[in-house]
């Protein structure tokens, strides 16, 4: 089952509090979510899913982990509904995730 597009709204209206810039994007059907263009988030299957870094460790303590889709790696399950976790959560990951490299485009052979 796919995340609908009423629970991705959803959870970015979460995320308002939020000091950065939020976005999304659909990636299969899925969403992966961005705070200051760092991926921070997947949303899967009407679930946010994130990465298991030392960071939050912590604050992620007793949470259940899921795999977002076949082949991950284990990722906590965010409880999105939880503002102060959420805040402080994405506050960590904002800081601790580098920005993707940008993908080098294959030129054309002639």
């Amino acid at each position: 089952m796919a995340t609908t597009n009423d629970y991705i709204e959803f959870v970015i209206e979460c995320l308002y509090e939020v000091e950065a810039k939020i976005r999304y994007t659909k990636m299969f059907g899925e969403y992966c979510v961005y705070a200051n263009d760092k991926p921070i988030m997947l949303v899967c299957d009407n679930t946010v899913f994130v990465k298991q870094l030392p960071a939050i460790a912590p604050l992620m303590e007793g949470v259940r982990h899921g795999f977002p889709f076949p082949g991950a790696k284990p990722y906590y399950i965010l409880d999105i509904e939880d503002t102060d976790l959420v805040n402080e959560v994405v506050r960590l990951l904002e800081e601790n995730t580098p920005v993707p490299k940008p993908k080098k485009r294959k030129s054309k052979k002639e």
